[in-house]
């Protein structure tokens, strides 16, 4: 199996060099680049593949923010996550990279550590969006059908199963299911499980999270709880109401990107969702009830 590329820009030679020996073990290819305009080039190429793109901030003739602007302005790169690496990390400038879709931040200079695990988280829930995303579209032509339904769910795997179902009955399965995913997984891992913000992050950036889950879900206090996902659809919508057994969440905080998250592993799945994938978002009462709605479901 071909490795996965990952593209990394910087003008400074010294940092390629570290970035290349903190990422040299892992099962990846890099491409590095100290010119901007040479890594564009190869970006943009018609045989480009590039699962992940390290940038660096601030560059002479192309610099990092107006490298990110034109890739989200390229659907083809649209599913590529970027992580930004910088020295400029006031809230008004992280502020600015989140809005432009730089989901993932490293502030100069930083420990091997961290490089290698929001590499590693980057590229994972890439590969789980475009996982569900794949098996979503599979199924929308089966799914026309149903006009109401109700799943119970309990594990990470449930959702796994569940999502490309649900995300079919959309008119873009693609772009609803990543967002249907988040919540469903926060309706189990922060409802059901009781997991703080600060918990998943340290999971996340140790790689334990997945087993963490799975040794809560035997507890006691938590075997027997689970959450439910109904589906509503009408001529004009699809209205998917996710609900856990937890005691809710402030999920004011999460519902637009924040700059003292970004250099967070986490934390960006509500917002991502709410603005990516969905109408509308709203969660309900303490926040163990979340609907989500797209709009224009079945042409009339």
């Amino acid at each position: 199996m071909d490795k996965e590329r990952v593209l990394v820009v910087d003008d400074e030679e010294l940092n390629l060099f570290i970035i290349e020996e903190f990422l040299e073990q892992q099962e990846i290819a890099l491409e590095m680049h100290s010119d901007p305009l040479a890594a564009w080039a190869s970006l943009i190429a018609p045989e480009s593949n590039f699962s992940l793109v390290i940038l660096d901030r601030m560059m002479p003739e192309l610099d990092g923010m107006e490298f990110l602007r034109r890739m989200k302005r390229e659907a083809r790169f649209a599913d590529i996550p970027v992580i930004m690496q910088t020295a400029a990390s006031s809230p008004d400038q992280v502020r600015e990279g989140l809005e432009a879709g730089a989901y993932y931040y490293l502030t100069k200079p930083y420990e091997p550590e961290a490089l290698i695990s929001i590499v590693r988280v980057a590229m994972e829930e890439r590969r789980a969006r475009s996982q569900l995303r794949s098996r979503a579209a599979r199924l929308e032509e089966a799914q026309k059908l149903i006009r109401t339904v109700e799943y119970r769910f309990v594990t990470l795997d449930d959702i796994t199963s569940l999502v490309p179902v649900l995300a079919a009955m959309c008119p873009a399965p693609d772009v609803v299911a990543p967002g249907l995913s988040d919540l469903m997984v926060n309706a189990v891992e922060h409802g059901n499980l009781g997991v703080s913000y600060q918990e998943k992050s340290l999971l996340k950036w140790e790689g334990d999270w997945e087993a963490e889950i799975h040794r809560r879900l035997a507890l006691p206090q938590f075997c027997e709880r689970f959450a439910t996902v109904r589906l509503e659809r009408t001529a004009k919508s699809v209205v998917f109401t996710i609900t856990d057994q937890g005691h809710g969440f402030e999920w004011n905080k999460f519902l637009n990107f924040d700059p003292a998250r970004a250099f967070d592993p986490n934390g960006r799945g509500i917002a991502m969702a709410r603005m990516m994938s969905f109408s509308s978002l709203d969660y309900q009462g303490c926040g163990n009830v979340v609907v989500a709605t797209v709009n224009n479901a079945i042409e009339a």
